[in-house]
């Protein structure tokens, strides 16, 4: 029998009310690793309720003692690295180097997120008004509702909760159906900190059921969403008429331009990383390559090359390069797209079809797929597949190449490699994406950079870097007049 796992409500694990469960499969090998609540309205809303109940205690808990826990939670995380990576591997399927990222990342984000305990800062102000005193200070907006993809199933989540916390809020975290158990090791580690009952609740389920709710639940301040941008507009239409803050990181097109100077030898590597790494299913994947049409063929040739070569198996074999995507539905959509692309008129350089073979045909495996001869306006050249597919289209400068990229509606990350320091520059300056690369892949952000894009990725908050606090206070302007009088401003001074 599969292990059975509960939510997180209160300090407490508890099943769904319903009773209902749902599998947890490896993608890899179709293994059921787990049973998780399938929870439903009923289920968020005790969430939410235990939520409201530690929210005035945690508020009150002076922010360095806050920070105090996600430190501990920051060593914990670190002292068991590798038991998580090995976890996440076979529940997501992306190989252990890059699962054992993913967990640093919840590591460096609760060491930089804790560190706000003791900054936290406001802004003192001069007075107009003699005998007064004039500041600024940030507040916590209240409840906020995580929810989380399964792409990075423990980075994002504490990309969330490790700096709403020490903000002074309480949460509710709704992680993907298809990664469940990254989040239980999550609350199980908050919990072994000492967080209060409370303060982190966490609710297992799909998005109609468990998802809908917390969006819609009265009590919840804000939303915190990552995933695809068709969901996110919906929650901020929704979240929009409820009165809501509402913090989207969305969808991503991503283009590597690729100059006539540039090193091909180091792009060809950047992009076969930035393409098939996590099996194209990173919002910052490669999914588009912008060549200079003096070097697009012989470019093409060995990326291709590369491509073909990349070795697909389970993720924890040493011997895997690039892992399953995440399940069959997603397959089945790469595996359209592809078809789509064929259809429109590109040229398949390698790849193109499903891999069934030998012990590939338990999972859900699709072969690395570069497509030649793309035009700007192709669906898979404007379409996020989010898959191991990646387009290539030739252009005749760096003019070009800056217009293709922008032309696209979002706006997350892009790259450029050239050995010219000027084009490096304008092409920094042009690009209207919310990260740029130079003379490296789309992917790699780091904690203390903030992160988001423009267009269709976002809707203008950043997660990380000194700007991840943003999302989750408000500003209180705080005034005191200690002059015994009525003092009317612009009135008694003018």
């Amino acid at each position: 029998m599969p292990e059975r796992f509960h939510n997180w409500i209160g300090g407490r694990w508890v099943p769904a009310r319903s009773g209902r469960t749902f599998h947890n499969l490896n993608p890899a090998t179709g293994e059921v690793l787990g049973e998780f609540p399938d929870s439903e309205a009923a289920d968020v809303d005790a969430a939410v309720a235990a939520a409201v109940a530690a929210r005035r205690s945690w508020f009150l808990t002076p922010a360095p003692k806050r920070a105090e826990i996600l430190y501990r939670v920051a060593r914990l995380i670190a002292d068991q690295k590798e038991e998580l990576a090995r976890a996440m591997t076979r529940e997501m399927g992306k190989v252990l180097a890059e699962t054992r990222g993913d967990v640093q990342e919840g590591v460096d984000m609760a060491y930089f997120a804790a560190g706000e305990g003791r900054r936290l800062y406001g802004v003192t102000t001069p007075s107009e008004m003699p005998d007064k005193w004039a500041m600024s200070v940030r507040t916590p907006v209240g409840v906020v509702g995580a929810i989380t993809p399964w792409n990075f199933p423990f980075a994002i989540p504490t990309w969330k909760l490790m700096p709403a916390l020490v903000a002074g809020n309480v949460c509710v975290l709704k992680p993907a159906e298809d990664t469940p158990e990254m989040a239980w090791h999550l609350a199980k580690l908050f919990e072994e900190a000492g967080l209060p009952q409370g303060v982190l609740n966490v609710v297992f389920g799909d998005g109609p059921k468990a998802g809908a709710p917390l969006v819609e639940h009265p009590e919840v301040d804000m939303i915190s969403f990552t995933g695809s941008t068709e969901v996110g507009r919906q929650i901020a239409a929704r979240g929009g008429a409820l009165g809501k803050r509402i913090s989207l990181e969305m969808g991503g097109k991503n283009a590597v331009i690729v100059l006539d100077d540039a090193d091909l030898e180091l792009a060809t590597k950047a992009v076969l990383w930035s393409a098939f790494g996590t099996t194209g299913q990173r919002c910052t994947a490669c999914s588009r390559v912008i060549v200079h049409e003096r070097v697009h063929d012989a470019f093409v040739r060995g990326l291709a090359e590369r491509a073909a070569a990349i070795r697909l198996g389970d993720g924890l074999d040493p011997a895997t390069e690039v892992g399953p995507v995440i399940n069959r539905s997603q397959l089945e959509r790469v595996d359209e797209y592809v078809k789509i692309g064929a259809g429109e008129g590109a040229k398949t350089a390698s790849g193109g079809g499903i891999a069934a073979e030998g012990a590939l045909a338990k999972g859900f495996f699709y072969k690395p797929t570069v497509f030649a001869g793309v035009t700007p306006a192709m669906r898979i050249a404007s379409e996020e597949i989010f898959g191991p597919v990646v387009a290539v289209i030739r252009v005749r400068g760096l003019e070009e190449a800056v217009e293709v990229n922008n032309m696209s509606r979002y706006g997350l990350s892009s790259s450029i490699f050239t050995a010219d320091v000027n084009r490096a520059f304008a092409a920094m300056r042009d690009l209207s994406t919310g990260i740029v690369y130079v003379n490296h892949g789309t992917t790699g952000a780091e904690v203390h950079l903030p992160f988001g894009g423009t267009r269709a990725t976002g809707n203008g908050h950043r997660e990380a870097g000194h700007t991840m606090l943003d999302p989750f206070t408000e500003w209180k302007s705080d005034y005191v007049d200690f002059s015994g009088r009525i003092q009317r401003a612009q009135i008694d001074n003018n």
